[in-house]
Parts: C-alpha cells; sequence; structure tokens
C-alpha cells in the first residue's frame, strides 16, 4: 500500500515531470531548483535525476543532511491550481545514472483530493526504510 492516496498517484503519474526541489545549504540557507523527477513505485518513493547531478548543489545538501521537500504543481484554466508537497528524508543513490531518493514523511497536496479552492489534504506518513 502506498503513503500516497490513489487520488495523488493519479495525479503524480500523469504528464507532470517538472518539480522543485528544495534542500538545506551548509549555511542554513534555502536552496530551490526546477527538477526532472519520478515516482518509484516498488519503494515509494519520489526519485530526482538530472544531467551531471552529482556536480549539483542539490545533490551536496541531499549528502550533508539529507532532509528535503519537493514540490509537483500545475494550474488548470482558468485558476485552478493542483500539487503534491513531498517533504521527507532523501538520499544519494549513485550509479551510472546518480539520483537523489525521497523518502515520504510529510504529504501535503491540494486540488487533488478536491476541487475546493484552498481546500488541502496533509499528513504525517511513517517512512518505509
Amino acid at each position: 500500500m502506498s503513503v500516497f492516496t490513489d487520488e495523488e498517484l493519479r495525479y503524480l503519474l500523469g504528464e507532470r515531470r517538472l518539480a522543485r526541489i528544495a534542500t538545506v545549504g551548509k549555511d542554513g540557507t534555502p536552496h530551490v531548483t526546477p527538477v526532472g523527477w519520478s515516482y518509484n513505485s516498488e519503494l515509494d518513493t519520489i526519485d530526482v535525476g538530472g544531467h551531471s547531478l552529482e556536480k549539483t548543489k542539490k545533490y551536496r545538501d541531499v549528502m550533508r543532511n539529507g532532509r528535503v521537500a519537493v514540490l509537483i504543481d500545475d494550474v488548470l484554466p482558468p485558476w485552478k491550481p493542483r500539487a503534491v508537497e513531498v517533504r521527507g528524508r532523501a538520499e544519494v543513490v549513485n550509479g551510472p545514472d546518480p539520483l537523489i531518493r525521497i523518502h515520504p514523511e510529510r504529504i501535503v497536496s491540494w486540488g487533488i483530493e478536491s476541487r475546493e479552492m484552498g481546500q488541502t489534504h496533509a499528513r504525517t506518513v511513517a517512512s518505509a526504510t
């Protein structure tokens, strides 16, 4: 069973492939950058990749403290924002195509579970690892 609701999974498995990842620098300053991502159904994680990922600040930040948030979002016309925010523990997975694997601990979504503007669905989830 997934930590994501059925509606959140439908949203995540749609056409969206751009997200924003937030990490924390060694001086405590937040760092946000757009990234490519995928849902890993085997591990129930969000995996973030990219060109020369191992040379990036986000990679170094995760190596140092392992805390991240990622936001996958879009807006339907005329103004219907939808999003899934995932906060949690992250790890660097080295290999031919290194990636950042995010293990959800807190999930907040809006415009997904309810179409009512401003209605959020938030919960803390038990990490599988």
